[in-house]
């Protein structure tokens, strides 16, 4: 073979022979193509599910509120049979065995701050953004899984506390509900969705205030210590906040018992469903705004 043949020929450079880059990503890459829904609900549900707070929030919030319906239906059974004839026609079982989600409330709302604070805190967030620019899918994503995750707790906790309440008030003579009695599929159900809402409550909050300790105190506050004091208020303001308040407007879907004072079970969870969509509202536009 002579000398030549190696080179280029005439006309043909070594530069021509180089092949000319792509300046942009490939077709088929995910930069083109994008973080669809379907991804960012992918990567929250491992983010949620990897979380070491999940389980043991959850885990935890079921044994106690087993526990507490067991000591409710005791004690309320026991003292059933001295009850005067008003007490025992205002007497509700279904109450008395799904009280838990008062502590219920706190730790799913817990959880749905945590899923947003928990990436401030760590500044995952940053990243988070960076491969989902589109914040409004971002959190929308979190919302979903969120709800994926609180709704069959909450039915869970709901289910349990129920049937062992229930339990507890039969062995102490005291009136009872069947599981398929309307009443305590409502009040099953119902708990379960306002610990969801509870969930997303704690989501915006979470988002607004990107802070776990500071988010924990506005859950106390505004789920337990409004709740506490409201018969407390004077006058024309107690009567509204024990009307209206959200939380204990939708609490009355986990009573049998209706007061005609109060807002219907499934009008309180209206009250309670329309406050959570307000702040979430208010979360979307205050996270596409501030930066990360």
């Amino acid at each position: 073979m002579s000398r030549t043949a190696a080179w280029p020929r005439p006309g043909r450079t070594a530069k021509n022979l180089v092949p000319a880059r792509r300046t942009g990503p490939e077709p088929s890459s995910p930069t083109t193509r994008g973080a669809t829904f379907r991804h960012s609900l992918h990567a929250e549900w491992i983010k949620i599910r990897t979380m070491r707070s999940t389980p043991y929030l959850i885990l935890g919030t079921l044994a106690f509120c087993v526990g507490l319906a067991a000591l409710n239906g005791s004690s309320a059974g026991s003292e059933y049979a001295d009850l005067s004839p008003a007490d025992r026609a205002v007497f509700d079982p279904l109450a008395t065995s799904l009280r838990g989600y008062l502590l219920a409330q706190i730790a799913l709302g817990l959880l749905g701050g945590m899923v947003i604070t928990s990436e401030y805190g760590a500044r995952t967030i940053v990243s988070t953004l960076t491969s989902v620019p589109h914040r409004a899918r971002v959190l929308g994503s979190k919302a979903v899984v969120l709800v994926g995750v609180a709704l069959p707790a909450g039915i869970a906790v709901s289910l349990a506390g129920f049937l062992v309440g229930q339990a507890s008030l039969s062995g102490a003579g005291a009136p009872r509900l069947a599981l398929s009695d309307g009443l305590a599929l409502r009040g099953i159900l119902g708990g379960g969705l306002y610990l969801a809402l509870a969930g997303l409550f704690g989501l915006a909050l979470g988002t607004v205030i990107r802070s776990t300790t500071a988010t924990v105190t506005t859950l106390f506050g505004v789920l337990l210590i409004v709740q506490a004091f409201a018969p407390a208020l004077p006058g024309g303001v107690g009567e509204w906040v024990s009307t209206y308040w959200p939380p204990i407007a939708g609490g009355q879907i986990i009573t049998g018992y209706r007061d005609p004072e109060l807002l219907g079970p499934w009008a309180g969870l209206g009250v309670m469903a329309g406050c959570v969509a307000v702040l979430l509202a208010a979360a979307f536009v205050v996270f596409r705004k501030r930066d990360a």
